[in-house]
């Protein structure tokens, strides 16, 4: 009446072999400190890049004693720099083209926003010429960019 080893659990590799000790039981929790990190460093390269991603033509305004304005959005920027070159958001057009170019890109038609911005050196010619054909095209809401005074 012998038993054989791999009957009725009695072996090591048996089926009914039991570990003796601690039972691993799975975790089912998420571990989310790994998530609020990458979320946290993703908020801080966002807050130090935003600053960055303004209009790039480079413009040295004029100071006023202006206010800030409160915008909710983004208006059309037409620039124009020390050598009289026209720019419309980021890239040049000739002052012929700036009428169809803006009547192409603006969302709410002629109630759109558009902002002028001129070097302090910017022949005043050339910057009353853009604003007349902006004008004479029938848009009405045309703002000036300055920068505000600093108090030395």
């Amino acid at each position: 009446m012998g038993m054989s080893a791999g009957a009725g659990g009695m072996g090591r590799g048996g089926r009914g072999h039991r570990r003796r000790g601690r039972h691993h039981a799975l975790i089912s929790e998420i571990n989310v400190t790994p998530m609020v990190d990458v979320m946290l460093v993703l908020l801080i390269i966002f807050m130090v890049a935003a600053p960055l991603l303004t209009v790039g033509v480079p413009i040295d305004l004029p100071d006023t004693q202006a206010k800030a304005m409160n915008v909710d959005t983004q208006p059309i920027t037409v620039s124009i720099n020390a050598a009289g070159q026209i720019y419309l958001q980021e890239t040049e057009i000739p002052i012929d083209e700036l009428v169809a170019k803006l009547q192409a890109i603006s969302k709410t038609g002629y109630d759109e926003r558009i902002f002028i911005r001129g070097d302090k050196l910017t022949d005043y010619g050339t910057a009353m010429k853009v604003m007349a054909r902006i004008s004479a095209a029938g848009y009405k809401n045309i703002g000036l960019v300055s920068l505000q005074e600093q108090d030395q």
